[in-house]
Protein backbone atom coordinates (compact mmCIF):
# COMPACT_ATOMS: atom_id res chain seq x y z
CA UNK A 1 0.00 0.00 0.00
CA UNK A 2 0.87 3.30 -1.06
CA UNK A 3 1.02 6.05 1.50
CA UNK A 4 0.72 10.14 0.90
CA UNK A 5 1.16 12.97 3.28
CA UNK A 6 0.95 15.92 1.61
CA UNK A 7 3.54 18.46 3.08
CA UNK A 8 1.47 21.47 2.46
CA UNK A 9 1.57 24.37 4.60
CA UNK A 10 -2.20 25.29 3.15
CA UNK A 11 -3.17 21.91 4.61
CA UNK A 12 -1.73 22.08 7.67
CA UNK A 13 -3.43 25.75 8.24
CA UNK A 14 -6.51 24.67 7.29
CA UNK A 15 -6.04 21.25 10.00
CA UNK A 16 -5.32 23.65 12.57
CA UNK A 17 -8.66 25.21 12.48
CA UNK A 18 -10.85 21.90 12.22
CA UNK A 19 -8.68 20.44 15.10
CA UNK A 20 -9.48 23.52 17.53
CA UNK A 21 -12.46 22.86 19.41
CA UNK A 22 -13.88 26.19 19.22
CA UNK A 23 -14.64 25.99 15.21
CA UNK A 24 -18.25 25.76 14.75
CA UNK A 25 -19.94 23.36 12.90
CA UNK A 26 -20.36 25.41 9.76
CA UNK A 27 -17.02 26.37 9.59
CA UNK A 28 -15.87 22.91 10.19
CA UNK A 29 -18.11 22.09 7.29
CA UNK A 30 -16.20 24.51 5.04
CA UNK A 31 -12.81 23.89 5.97
CA UNK A 32 -13.19 19.97 5.68
CA UNK A 33 -14.38 20.90 1.97
CA UNK A 34 -11.35 22.93 1.50
CA UNK A 35 -9.08 20.75 2.54
CA UNK A 36 -10.70 17.78 0.59
CA UNK A 37 -10.03 19.65 -2.58
CA UNK A 38 -6.41 20.35 -1.56
CA UNK A 39 -6.07 16.60 -0.73
CA UNK A 40 -7.72 15.43 -4.26
CA UNK A 41 -5.78 17.14 -6.19
CA UNK A 42 -3.04 14.75 -4.70
CA UNK A 43 -5.25 11.95 -4.78
CA UNK A 44 -5.98 12.14 -8.46
CA UNK A 45 -2.45 12.49 -9.84
CA UNK A 46 -2.87 9.04 -11.39
CA UNK A 47 -6.34 9.31 -12.74
CA UNK A 48 -7.03 7.58 -15.83
CA UNK A 49 -7.21 9.35 -19.05
CA UNK A 50 -6.87 9.31 -23.06
CA UNK A 51 -6.65 11.15 -25.60
CA UNK A 52 -9.45 13.41 -27.02
CA UNK A 53 -9.08 15.63 -30.16
CA UNK A 54 -10.14 19.23 -30.18
CA UNK A 55 -9.30 22.34 -31.92
CA UNK A 56 -8.46 25.65 -30.45
CA UNK A 57 -9.14 28.88 -32.18
CA UNK A 58 -6.21 29.10 -33.50
CA UNK A 59 -4.93 25.18 -34.72
CA UNK A 60 -6.32 21.52 -34.10
CA UNK A 61 -4.57 19.56 -31.24
CA UNK A 62 -4.82 16.63 -28.82
CA UNK A 63 -5.76 17.10 -25.04
CA UNK A 64 -7.02 14.38 -22.60
CA UNK A 65 -9.90 13.34 -20.97
CA UNK A 66 -11.10 11.06 -18.15
CA UNK A 67 -11.36 7.35 -19.35
CA UNK A 68 -14.40 5.27 -19.25
CA UNK A 69 -15.51 4.08 -17.37
CA UNK A 70 -15.80 7.16 -15.37
CA UNK A 71 -13.93 7.26 -11.76
CA UNK A 72 -16.41 6.46 -8.71
CA UNK A 73 -16.16 8.61 -5.38
CA UNK A 74 -17.29 6.48 -2.16
CA UNK A 75 -18.01 8.50 0.66
CA UNK A 76 -18.23 6.32 3.83
CA UNK A 77 -21.63 7.27 5.93
CA UNK A 78 -21.95 9.45 7.37
CA UNK A 79 -18.69 11.63 8.10
CA UNK A 80 -17.46 10.86 4.86
CA UNK A 81 -20.24 13.29 3.45
CA UNK A 82 -18.65 16.38 4.61
CA UNK A 83 -15.39 15.29 2.58
CA UNK A 84 -17.89 14.71 -1.41
CA UNK A 85 -18.33 18.34 -2.27
CA UNK A 86 -14.34 19.31 -2.01
CA UNK A 87 -14.30 15.95 -4.28
CA UNK A 88 -16.51 16.51 -6.36
CA UNK A 89 -15.73 19.71 -7.18
CA UNK A 90 -12.64 19.03 -8.62
CA UNK A 91 -13.92 15.75 -10.29
CA UNK A 92 -17.61 16.72 -11.38
CA UNK A 93 -17.81 14.08 -14.25
CA UNK A 94 -17.12 11.12 -11.67
CA UNK A 95 -20.26 9.39 -11.00
CA UNK A 96 -20.84 9.07 -6.68
CA UNK A 97 -21.91 5.55 -4.95
CA UNK A 98 -22.79 5.02 -0.93
CA UNK A 99 -21.65 2.98 1.72
CA UNK A 100 -23.00 3.15 5.40
CA UNK A 101 -20.60 1.90 7.97
CA UNK A 102 -20.50 2.70 11.63
CA UNK A 103 -17.90 1.40 14.47
CA UNK A 104 -19.44 -0.44 17.33
CA UNK A 105 -18.58 1.33 19.81
CA UNK A 106 -17.58 -1.43 22.46
CA UNK A 107 -15.90 -3.50 20.05
CA UNK A 108 -14.63 -0.97 18.14
CA UNK A 109 -15.13 -3.24 14.50
CA UNK A 110 -17.15 -1.66 11.74
CA UNK A 111 -20.88 -2.40 10.85
CA UNK A 112 -22.10 -2.21 7.16
CA UNK A 113 -25.26 -1.12 7.42
CA UNK A 114 -26.20 0.40 4.13
CA UNK A 115 -25.03 0.56 0.66
CA UNK A 116 -25.79 2.70 -2.66
CA UNK A 117 -23.32 0.85 -5.24
CA UNK A 118 -23.43 -0.66 -8.84
CA UNK A 119 -23.14 -4.75 -8.39
CA UNK A 120 -20.82 -5.23 -10.96
CA UNK A 121 -17.09 -2.35 -10.63
CA UNK A 122 -14.70 -4.43 -12.84
CA UNK A 123 -12.43 -2.20 -14.30
CA UNK A 124 -13.41 0.69 -11.65
CA UNK A 125 -11.15 3.03 -10.23
CA UNK A 126 -12.71 4.28 -7.44
CA UNK A 127 -12.03 6.96 -4.39
CA UNK A 128 -12.71 6.11 -0.88
CA UNK A 129 -13.45 9.16 1.23
CA UNK A 130 -13.75 8.53 5.68
CA UNK A 131 -12.50 11.75 7.78
CA UNK A 132 -10.53 9.63 9.82
CA UNK A 133 -8.50 6.44 9.62
CA UNK A 134 -8.49 5.34 13.58
CA UNK A 135 -8.09 1.41 13.54
CA UNK A 136 -8.51 0.78 9.87
CA UNK A 137 -11.19 -2.09 10.11
CA UNK A 138 -13.95 0.61 8.44
CA UNK A 139 -11.70 1.14 5.64
CA UNK A 140 -10.16 -1.99 5.24
CA UNK A 141 -13.91 -3.38 5.16
CA UNK A 142 -14.66 -1.04 2.43
CA UNK A 143 -11.83 -1.72 0.55
CA UNK A 144 -12.57 -5.38 0.50
CA UNK A 145 -16.21 -4.91 -0.07
CA UNK A 146 -15.21 -2.75 -3.43
CA UNK A 147 -12.52 -5.40 -4.55
CA UNK A 148 -15.18 -8.29 -3.96
CA UNK A 149 -17.27 -6.24 -6.87
CA UNK A 150 -14.70 -5.78 -9.29
CA UNK A 151 -12.76 -2.57 -8.47
CA UNK A 152 -9.44 -2.39 -9.38
CA UNK A 153 -8.01 0.32 -8.21
CA UNK A 154 -8.60 2.23 -5.38
CA UNK A 155 -7.71 5.18 -3.03
CA UNK A 156 -8.29 5.98 0.20
CA UNK A 157 -8.72 9.42 1.32
CA UNK A 158 -9.04 10.46 4.77
CA UNK A 159 -8.42 13.94 6.82
CA UNK A 160 -6.07 12.55 9.59
CA UNK A 161 -4.84 9.53 10.00
CA UNK A 162 -3.50 7.01 13.36
CA UNK A 163 -0.44 4.94 13.15
CA UNK A 164 -2.03 1.54 13.91
CA UNK A 165 -4.92 2.38 12.07
CA UNK A 166 -1.98 2.79 8.72
CA UNK A 167 -0.34 -0.16 9.97
CA UNK A 168 -3.87 -2.26 10.05
CA UNK A 169 -4.97 -1.30 6.98
CA UNK A 170 -1.28 -2.17 4.70
CA UNK A 171 -1.86 -5.78 6.60
CA UNK A 172 -5.17 -5.97 6.23
CA UNK A 173 -4.96 -5.33 2.17
CA UNK A 174 -1.81 -6.75 1.86
CA UNK A 175 -3.54 -10.20 0.16
CA UNK A 176 -5.44 -8.35 -2.79
CA UNK A 177 -3.97 -8.03 -6.07
CA UNK A 178 -5.57 -4.51 -6.52
CA UNK A 179 -3.28 -1.54 -5.79
CA UNK A 180 -4.33 0.65 -3.08
CA UNK A 181 -2.84 4.07 -1.93
CA UNK A 182 -3.97 6.24 1.46
CA UNK A 183 -3.64 9.84 1.16
CA UNK A 184 -4.02 12.03 4.04
CA UNK A 185 -3.84 15.23 5.73
CA UNK A 186 -1.95 14.23 8.49
CA UNK A 187 -0.19 11.63 10.70
CA UNK A 188 -1.26 11.64 13.95
CA UNK A 189 0.94 10.60 17.38
CA UNK A 190 -1.31 7.45 18.62
CA UNK A 191 -4.85 6.01 19.45
CA UNK A 192 -6.18 6.25 23.03
CA UNK A 193 -7.48 3.64 24.92
CA UNK A 194 -11.51 4.51 23.06
CA UNK A 195 -9.77 4.53 20.37
CA UNK A 196 -9.77 8.02 18.88
CA UNK A 197 -7.24 9.51 17.26
CA UNK A 198 -4.48 11.67 19.51
CA UNK A 199 -4.68 14.64 19.14
CA UNK A 200 -7.10 14.34 16.36
CA UNK A 201 -10.19 16.63 16.06
CA UNK A 202 -12.84 14.56 17.74
CA UNK A 203 -15.66 12.53 16.34
CA UNK A 204 -15.70 14.42 12.81
CA UNK A 205 -19.36 13.38 12.27
CA UNK A 206 -20.38 14.91 15.23
CA UNK A 207 -18.48 18.27 14.38
CA UNK A 208 -19.74 18.17 10.65
CA UNK A 209 -23.67 17.89 11.53
CA UNK A 210 -24.27 18.44 15.30
CA UNK A 211 -25.52 15.98 17.52
CA UNK A 212 -29.46 15.17 17.37
CA UNK A 213 -30.68 15.70 20.80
Amino acid sequence: MRVINPDHRLIAHKLTYLRDERTDSPTFRRLAEELMTLLAYEATRDVRVEPFEIRTPVAPTTGIKLSNPKPLVVPILRAGLGMLEGMVRLLPSAEVGFLGMQRDEETLEPMTYANRLPDDLSGRQVYVLDPMLATGGSMADAIHYLVDRGADDITAVCLLSAPEGIANLETSVAGIECPVTLVTGAIDERLNDVGYIVPGLGDAGDRLYGVAQ
